[in-house]
């Protein structure tokens, strides 16, 4: 793991990724799209309102998927105290609460002509909406305290404390009887989905991972040389208190 721990090591390897993330992201968002929005088909209940799904779902299953990277490499931070553990943290959580965002804008939606209603207070819909305040908080955290130690430690045991809600969000719709139907795609038995709606649906799934990676990456290496060029203006202004006097 300390093998990229090298932030040009880092670099060189993002640097191999890049291209062939953002290759995957727009080849399968254009084919997703296509298969979503013209050749699947419509439900014989929801109609057209189904499609809505396609942007939904992905990026629900993202505000997850991105939370738990930040709750990992919370815990990487503070074990290991590995150095681009906070920076992978930082990097994450805008793209996360994004996400977040998106799929609850998509939700309400997508709620408002199933079931009448833009909100309900249920227990998937409010767990969602407090993994979005998770992300508002970390990122809070990282502006409000001026130390980086700190700010990092701080931040890292909120992402721990927040992983809790993780399983909250994804067994609500079992646990607690819910306007939301129980999950459909990421079943034990099995995908109850007609593969029609199942093929666009993962495709899409893929373009939103993929596109993570390619905003994660840049990111990380955004953060990364930010942090070069402050230490390098650091021990210049050093050398000139130096031979000033």
């Amino acid at each position: 793991m300390h093998r990229f721990a090298n932030p040009a090591q880092f670099n060189r390897l993002a640097d191999k990724i890049l291209p062939w993330a953002i290759a995957i992201t727009v080849i399968t968002l254009v084919v997703g799209l296509y298969y979503a929005l013209f050749a699947s088909p419509e439900d014989y209940q929801q109609g057209s309102s189904v499609r809505m799904m396609y942007v939904h779902v992905p990026a629900a299953w993202m505000a997850m998927f991105v939370y738990g990277v930040l709750a990992v490499s919370g815990f990487v931070a503070l074990v290991w105290k590995h150095p681009l553990a906070l920076i992978s943290g930082k990097a994450a959580a805008p793209i996360g609460a994004v996400f977040t965002l998106l799929a609850l804008i998509t939700g309400s939606l997508w709620g408002k002509p199933m079931w009448g209603t833009y909100w309900e207070w249920d227990g998937r819909m409010t767990s969602v909406l407090v993994l979005f305040f998770f992300y508002l908080g970390y990122m809070a955290l990282w502006q409000g305290i001026e130390d980086e130690d700190k700010a990092g430690k701080a931040t890292s045991i909120l992402a721990l404390v927040g992983v809790v809600n993780l399983p909250i969000i994804k067994f609500s719709v079992e646990w607690w009887n819910t306007l939301h139907q129980p999950a459909s795609v990421m079943r034990l038995d099995g995908p109850t989905i007609h593969t029609d709606m199942l093929i666009p649906l993962l495709t899409l799934a893929v373009a939103y991972k993929a596109y993570f990676v390619v905003v994660f990456l840049w990111r990380m290496k955004l953060e990364i040389n930010e942090r070069k060029i402050s230490a390098l203006a650091q021990a210049a202004n050093v050398k000139v208190h130096h031979y000033g006097g």
